[in-house]
């Protein structure tokens, strides 16, 4: 679902349970964003809906269980971030939910003619790989960027 207000409580938990300071990419939060005070969370929702590209929220049973995001190719963080990012709160990992969210996704870019699409994550996130890999998605590339070692996979939309 796109970022609603009225899920405030259930994206706060989701939050919480991620911790201070751990902000999954798949939520479009800024260090400039106070997500904690209701007017901040509004007007992050409200950035969120204004932004190209578009955010959603994975709920399910009236829980948050992480957000997925897709950004356009003209985002200039395409290179560095990929067009896709997303993030599973702890207790929502291993049961499929990036798998089925990310499919999601990929049928959204193809329709809007994005391919191949982008995706960026940590070497050592053994989750999100075989996530992106069960999509067919290709290595392209591998970075250090500081101390972390990235890899750069393109997922075909058409196929």
């Amino acid at each position: 679902m796109r970022p609603d207000i009225a899920y405030a409580a259930a994206w706060s938990e989701a939050h919480r349970e991620w911790g201070p300071g751990l902000h999954e990419d798949g939520f479009g939060i800024t260090p400039d964003d106070d997500v904690d005070d209701e007017d901040g969370f509004r007007a992050w929702v409200e950035r969120l809906h204004a932004r190209s590209g578009a955010h959603w929220w994975i709920v399910g049973d009236g829980r948050v269980l992480g957000g997925i995001a897709l950004r356009s190719p003209e985002d200039p963080s395409v290179p560095q971030r990929g067009h896709v990012g997303y993030g599973i709160r702890p207790s929502a990992r291993g049961r499929g939910v990036a798998t089925w969210a990310l499919g999601q996704v990929l049928v959204q870019a193809s329709r809007i003619g994005i391919d191949p699409v982008l995706a960026v994550c940590r070497d050592d996130n053994s989750g999100s790989t075989a996530t992106l890999e069960r999509h067919g998605a290709v290595l392209v590339s591998t970075e250090l960027r500081g101390p972390v070692r990235l890899r750069h996979y393109a997922i075909a939309t058409h196929r």
